[in-house]
């Protein structure tokens, strides 16, 4: 009786029809996301492909920059004019993470609107890579007996507050990047409220685990980490076609 109402409905009452046939007739969707995780930002691509109505097969790529809890940023109370940076810090932290996972339909997004939900699971190749912070550190000339700054790279045993000015150009240290491979896991929930099929907007929260064999190292006066499980919200813009 639903059934036959909701046909009568359709006909005589000028009701659009369920958007059931526009899901399966767009099989393929790409889309980006901007990311905001408990240590810091990122940016994602990915690629789907419906297996079936219900199910998503998906290809992820994410760059992301990780900092540390324990990052304090400082200044010289001493000189004028001096920058900011983290005492302490030895490394800045990248990583590039590519993987595979899967989407399941949760429910489908009514005729008149609305969102759909979807979980999801995901995993794959977890690259961190290492750039050294360099510092500009305020050294007395010996021929002018004038204090001069000369930028090295942060040694916690040479480097102290009182001798640090700030921090070095941004750039500084790319060609000396050290690669750590590890592997990741993703779980979450999407949320697609666009109001166009083909265009989908997505919202998605989720967990993510990056495992190294061997410790990534970032602040000086801890033990490097092997573990960084992060939170993470994203909101992003994609494409379905066939």
């Amino acid at each position: 009786m639903l059934f036959f109402s909701t046909e009568l409905h359709a006909q005589f009452f000028g009701a659009e029809p369920d958007t059931a046939s526009d899901n399966l007739l767009f099989t393929k969707e790409y889309g980006g996301s901007a990311i905001i995780h408990s240590n810091g930002w990122g940016l994602e691509f990915r690629i789907g492909r419906n297996k079936s109505f219900t199910n998503k097969l998906m290809f992820e790529a994410n760059l992301l920059e990780m900092k540390d809890s324990k990052e304090i940023k400082s200044i010289n109370p001493f000189f004028t004019n001096t920058r900011s940076y983290y005492y302490g810090k030895l490394n800045a932290l990248y990583m590039l993470r590519g993987g595979v996972g899967m989407q399941k339909m949760l429910n489908r997004k009514p005729y008149f609107g609305g969102v759909e939900l979807r979980i999801f699971y995901s995993g794959g190749i977890s690259a961190a890579f290492t750039k050294p912070v360099y510092l500009h550190i305020i050294k007395l000339d010996e021929g002018s007996y004038r204090y001069i700054t000369v930028v090295e790279k942060y040694n916690p045993d040479d480097h102290f507050p009182d001798n640090i000015y700030g921090r070095a150009s941004f750039t500084k240290g790319f060609d000396e990047l050290t690669l750590y491979p590890g592997l990741y896991v993703k779980a979450g929930l999407s949320v697609d409220f666009g109001t166009l099929n083909q265009r989908p907007k997505m919202l998605e929260t989720g967990i993510v685990l990056d495992a190294f064999p061997k410790g990534v190292p970032i602040m000086a006066f801890k033990n490097a980490d092997q573990f960084f499980l992060t939170l993470y919200i994203s909101f992003g813009i994609g494409k379905r076609y066939d």
